[in-house]
């Protein structure tokens, strides 16, 4: 595989990479070096890659699987998730004021999930992958990856049910 055919093959994906990495180490810096060690180990498998059936979907299981690693390293004790990959340009101040104030409490009680929820919710929500890839990514069955989203979902929408009634009765 020469150079132009690995950045052909790796780039259309190179953003979902870092923005699941961004999602799982919160930094910028290491969501950076994360997606850049990634694609090295790619490169340094090039021969490899041909057998891979989805590699988008290879890579992103390194990814998550580097993140966790990273995030059980004692180096990386206070990193935390959050959500901040959302922007509108085209809308009132006012919407950009709710719009931001909810992006923030729905950043918020994603934080508050359990591990695979938050993961799960990341990859089907904001990455948009489809319910077949996430269980080969995380390597579960597809009601259970059904399940803890259905469940995610629910925590979230009753949290901020919650929080946005609060005080209106």
């Amino acid at each position: 595989m020469t150079q132009s055919e690995f950045l052909k093959t790796v780039m259309p994906f190179k953003d979902k990479v870092y923005r699941l990495a961004k999602r799982l180490l919160v930094s910028n810096e290491e969501a950076e070096d994360a997606t850049q060690e990634v694609l090295l180990k790619l490169w340094s498998n090039k021969k490899k890659m041909e057998t891979y059936k989805n590699i988008e979907a290879f890579s992103m299981t390194m990814t998550k699987n580097l993140c966790f690693d990273k995030l059980k390293s004692k180096q990386a004790q206070n990193l935390k998730i959050v959500h901040s990959n959302y922007e509108d340009h085209k809308t009132s101040l006012q919407k950009q004021v709710e719009t931001t104030d909810s992006l923030d409490w729905v950043g918020k009680i994603i934080e508050t999930l359990p591990e695979q929820q938050r993961l799960i919710i990341q990859l089907r929500d904001i990455e948009q992958y489809d319910l077949d890839e996430i269980c080969k990514m995380l390597n579960m069955k597809n009601t259970a990856v059904r399940v803890a989203l259905s469940r995610a979902r629910k925590t979230i929408r009753e949290q901020l049910t919650n929080t946005h009634n609060y005080g209106i009765k």
